[in-house]
C-alpha cells in the first residue's frame, strides 16, 4: 500500500499545484466558459482544467517507473505505456474542443481513434460474460476490438456528460476510483501485490482529489473536456485491465464468479451511466441529436427540485459512495447485514434527496390558496352572482 501512496500523493500534489499555473495559462489564451442558457454558472469562468490533470497523470505514471514494488507491471504489462500515449491524444482533442469547440461527430471520431491506438498498443478485453453465452474468448476476434471501443467511448462520454455542476465529475470519479482500488487490490494479480489496474485506479482518484479544491463550488477552473474525457479515459483503461484482462477469468460455472467483476466497474459509474441513457432516450424520443445539450441531467433535476449548487454535488457524492459501497459489498462481503445496511442507506438518502419536494408539497398542502384566503376574510370579495 505505501508504493500506491506515494504514486496517489505525487498525483494529487502535482495537480494541486499545477492547476493555478495552468489557469493562468489558460486565461491568457482565451479559453473561457461563458455562461448561457444551458450552464448554470452565472459568470464566465477558465476551463482547459484537465491540463493539470494530464500532468498529474505523467509524474504518477513516472514515479512509479521509479518505485521496484512496480517494476514488473511496467516490464511486463502494456497499459503503463499505452495509458500515456492515449491520454496524451485524448487531452489534445479536449483541448481543440474547450478552445475552438468541435461537433459531436468529430469528437466521436477522435475518441474511436484514440481506442484504436490503445488496441493497437495491446490493450483490449479479453473476455467477457454475455447472457446466455456465458464466458466468451475475444482474444484476437473482431467482437473483443468493437466491445472494446464500446467499453471506452461509453466510460469517457458519461464522464463527460455528468460533468455539469462545480466538482460533480472530479468527485464523482474519485470515488468510482477509489471503489475499484479496494477491490482490484483483493483480486489476483500476474505481479503478486502489485496490479495495473489498482495502479491506474490511484492515479485516477489522486489527480481527482489534487483538482477538485479548485474546482469545487465556486469553481475557479474547470476541467473541460480535456479533463472529462481523460478521466473517463483513465477509469476505461483501469476497469479493462482489472477485468477484461484478468489472467485468471471465473470458471463457466460460477454465475457470481463471472457477473460480479464485470458489473463493479458498471456499478461504481451507475449514476453517470444512468444519466447518458436518459439523455439518449430523452433526445431520440424528441427527435434530436444525441448530441445536443440540454439542463435535463440528474444533477439540473436536483437544481429543479430546490436543492442547492453544493447540495446537490453533496447529494450525488452520496449516492455514487452509496452504489459503490453496495458493489464492494457484493463482491467482497457475503450476508444479510451488509444487504440491510446498503437498503437503509438507499431509503435514507432518497428522503434527503426528495426533503425539498416533500417540505413544498406539504406546505402547499396546509396553506390554501392566497385566493381562498381573501375570500374567506370577513368583508372579502363576493362572487359576481350574489351582487
Amino acid at each position: 500500500m505505501v508504493a500506491y501512496l506515494i504514486v496517489f500523493v505525487a498525483c494529487a500534489a502535482t495537480t494541486f499545484v499545477a492547476t493555478p499555473l495552468v489557469r493562468r495559462l489558460v486565461v491568457r489564451f482565451g479559453a473561457i466558459d461563458e455562461p448561457n442558457d444551458r450552464k448554470v454558472h452565472p459568470v464566465a469562468t477558465p476551463t482547459m482544467g484537465g491540463l493539470a490533470m494530464y500532468l498529474g497523470v505523467v509524474v504518477g505514471l513516472a514515479v512509479s517507473y521509479l518505485l521496484p514494488f512496480f517494476s514488473d507491471v511496467h516490464a511486463a504489462s502494456a497499459e503503463p505505456l499505452a495509458t500515456f500515449v492515449t491520454c496524451t491524444l485524448i487531452v489534445t482533442l479536449g483541448a481543440i474542443d474547450d478552445l475552438r469547440g468541435t461537433m459531436a461527430l468529430t469528437k466521436f471520431t477522435g475518441q474511436v481513434f484514440v481506442v484504436g491506438i490503445l488496441i493497437l498498443m495491446g490493450v483490449e478485453l479479453s473476455y467477457f460474460w454475455l447472457p446466455g453465452l456465458g464466458i466468451v474468448s475475444l482474444l484476437g476476434s473482431d467482437l473483443g476490438v468493437l466491445l472494446t471501443i464500446l467499453w471506452v467511448v461509453a466510460f469517457v462520454n458519461a464522464v463527460n456528460l455528468v460533468d455539469g455542476l462545480d466538482g460533480l465529475a472530479a468527485g464523482m470519479v474519485a470515488i468510482a476510483a477509489g471503489a475499484f482500488f479496494i477491490y482490484m487490490t483483493r483480486a489476483p494479480s500476474p505481479f503478486g501485490d502489485a496490479s495495473e489496474a489498482a495502479l491506474l485506479a490511484a492515479v485516477t482518484a489522486g489527480v481527482c482529489l489534487g483538482f477538485l479544491p479548485w474546482n469545487f463550488n465556486p469553481a475557479k477552473i474547470f476541467m473541460g473536456d480535456s479533463g472529462a474525457m481523460l478521466l473517463g479515459l483513465l477509469l476505461a483503461i483501469s476497469t479493462i485491465s482489472g477485468v477484461g484482462r484478468n489472467p485468471y477469468p471465473p470458471s463457466a460455472g460460477d454465475f457470481a464468479a463471472i457477473a460480479i467483476p464485470l458489473l463493479v466497474p458498471l456499478l461504481v459509474l451507475f449514476i453517470p451511466f444512468l444519466d447518458v441513457l436518459l439523455a439518449i432516450v430523452r433526445r431520440v424520443w424528441r427527435r434530436q441529436g444525441i448530441g445536443v445539450a440540454d439542463k435535463e441531467h440528474i444533477h439540473h433535476r436536483l437544481l429543479d427540485i430546490g436543492h442547492s449548487h453544493k447540495q446537490a454535488v453533496l447529494l450525488m457524492y452520496l449516492w455514487s459512495l452509496l452504489i459503490s459501497g453496495s458493489a464492494l459489498a457484493i463482491g467482497l462481503i457475503d450476508g444479510r447485514f451488509a444487504a440491510g445496511l446498503v437498503l437503509v442507506g438507499a431509503i435514507v438518502l432518497f428522503l434527503i434527496t426528495a426533503l425539498p419536494r416533500l417540505t413544498e408539497r406539504r406546505h402547499n398542502g396546509d396553506d390554501p390558496p392566497e385566493d381562498e384566503k381573501r375570500a374567506a376574510a370577513p368583508g372579502g370579495p363576493v362572487s359576481d352572482a350574489s351582487g
